[in-house]
């Protein structure tokens, strides 16, 4: 049996109905890093998660796996040794072979944990990523009263304007 790597609240945008009937897509509520990295860490530790089989879903773990240690090494303290030793892990590639691929996602997901471990025990809770300004965007009657206001102006200056 094979599990998905991706869940579906990470697959993509949802999709919402707009103000003007149609649809279109929002991005969902921002998760807690923590949690993100140790569902990942689960799909690799787990008992019951079987082991990926083919290079391809060892590289996409890998990749996850790397992709939360630099996020949560952004957010840990400098001096702790678990965030040292995930780096070094994450910097080195997927070893070829099977087995050898296999431990180095063990190792890897093992370093996840422990840095998830460092971020609970020094209440440090991630950043959260900088928002744009929104700029207010007007109803589609606000735009079609202000086309037609003017043009109505414009309509009572060219019926006011002298005659040649």
């Amino acid at each position: 049996m094979r599990l998905p790597l991706t869940s579906r609240r990470d697959a993509g945008p949802r999709v919402v109905p707009s103000r003007q009937g149609g649809t279109g897509a929002e991005r969902g509520p921002q998760r807690d890093r923590a949690v993100a990295a140790m569902e990942t860490v689960a799909l690799v530790l787990d008992e019951d998660s079987p082991l990926p089989e083919s290079t391809g879903d060892v590289e996409e773990l890998a990749r996850r796996l790397r992709g939360h240690i630099g996020q949560l090494g952004a957010v840990v303290p400098p001096g702790v040794s678990a965030l040292r030793a995930a780096q070094q892990l994450a910097s080195a590639g997927v070893p070829d072979g099977y087995m050898p691929s296999r431990v180095h996602l063990v190792k890897l997901a093992e370093a996840a944990q422990a840095l998830v471990a460092a971020v609970k025990a020094h209440g440090m809770v991630p950043a959260k990523p900088m928002r744009r300004r929104r700029w207010w965007r007007p109803q589609l009657n606000v735009l079609h009263g202000s086309v037609f206001a003017v043009a109505f102006a414009l309509l009572a200056l060219a019926a006011s304007a002298p005659r040649a």
